[in-house]
């Protein structure tokens, strides 16, 4: 079997295809693969705000639509930039195993952040929540792609990133701050890959499902299913973060303890949720709806 992979051209998407590519070949010898790159709007216009472009999707739609036109057999997403409810020409058939899900610092830790000091993110998650923990700081718009960011790390005080873009491109910036799941909950499905195939293409999305890593498919579901019942997309100032719990030591087991959290744009404002439950989708859902509903997250969100 030949598949075409369609990806961005990005020096990150394309690390990703590739891996992506390696999963395959390992789990079947036998299949080729072949790159497909598409350049979007979001890689094409590095000045305009996300929120301003359209938001994260706009860095989706273009190799959506390679798929659905048939230039490509499956696309590579990263999990973060996926609009909360995908078409229904197309599936979700694999998610490989997360990377490390975490938001990072570069140029300064947390705690040595001067007073008042500049950082700069393109994320409106990002920065309600760091405005939430340091009301003092300061926030600039950060566009471009991972070494274009990098580059203008010096213009800020610190820049935020996501811990696995910085991994898999084997980056080592002088300062980088871990920030943890509890101090800045992550974007839905940040450090995992999506990977889609046309609903219709059985042979393809079986192939795909042999790569489909069982926890991370698990997390990635509910924080999913959180983001689609919000309505939001993944430019707005909420998160979430699953992970599998379990009785026996050293195993996951299979609960999905997840947290979420709502917040208005400025900060000033949070709120955070976390529950536990074996059905990744109802629990999700159930997360979404008390934050919306019970904890006032529609009226932070302009509902």
């Amino acid at each position: 079997m030949h598949i075409r992979i369609a990806t961005r051209g990005s020096a990150l998407a394309q690390w990703q295809s590739r891996h992506v590519r390696d999963l395959l070949v390992a789990a079947d010898p036998s299949v080729s693969v072949e790159i497909v790159l598409v350049s979007t709007q979001g890689d094409r216009d590095k000045q305009t705000p996300l929120g301003v472009l359209g938001g994260k999707g706009i860095f989706v739609k273009e190799v959506q639509a390679a798929l659905l036109d048939g230039r490509a057999d499956i696309a590579v997403h990263s999990g973060k930039d996926l609009p909360a409810l995908t078409p229904p020409e197309l599936t979700i058939a694999a998610v490989p195993e997360r990377a490390n899900p975490c938001d990072v610092l570069v140029g300064s830790t947390l705690a040595n952040l001067a007073e008042g000091g500049t950082v700069a993110t393109g994320s409106m998650r990002r920065k309600a929540q760091l405005g939430f923990l340091r009301p003092d700081l300061r926030f600039a718009e950060l566009r471009g792609n991972i070494d274009t960011r990098l580059e203008k790390a010096s213009q800020f005080d610190a820049i935020v990133m996501a811990a696995a873009a910085l991994d898999r491109l084997e980056l080592t910036p002088p300062v980088v701050d871990t920030l943890s799941v509890d101090v800045m909950v992550p974007q839905v499905a940040q450090g995992a890959l999506a990977i889609e195939c046309r609903s219709s293409a059985s042979p393809v999305c079986d192939k795909l499902r042999q790569i489909d890593h069982g926890p991370s498919r698990r997390v990635f579901d509910a924080e999913r299913a959180f983001l689609s019942e919000l309505g939001a997309d993944c430019d707005l100032p909420v998160g979430a973060y699953g992970v599998l719990t379990g009785d026996q030591p050293g195993s996951p087991g299979t609960t999905v303890k997840l947290t979420g959290v709502v917040a208005n744009v400025s900060g000033s404002k949070l709120l955070k949720e976390q529950r536990s439950g074996e059905n990744p989708e109802d629990l999700g859902r159930s997360v979404a709806r008390y934050l919306l509903d019970d904890a006032g997250g529609s009226e932070l969100l302009g509902r």
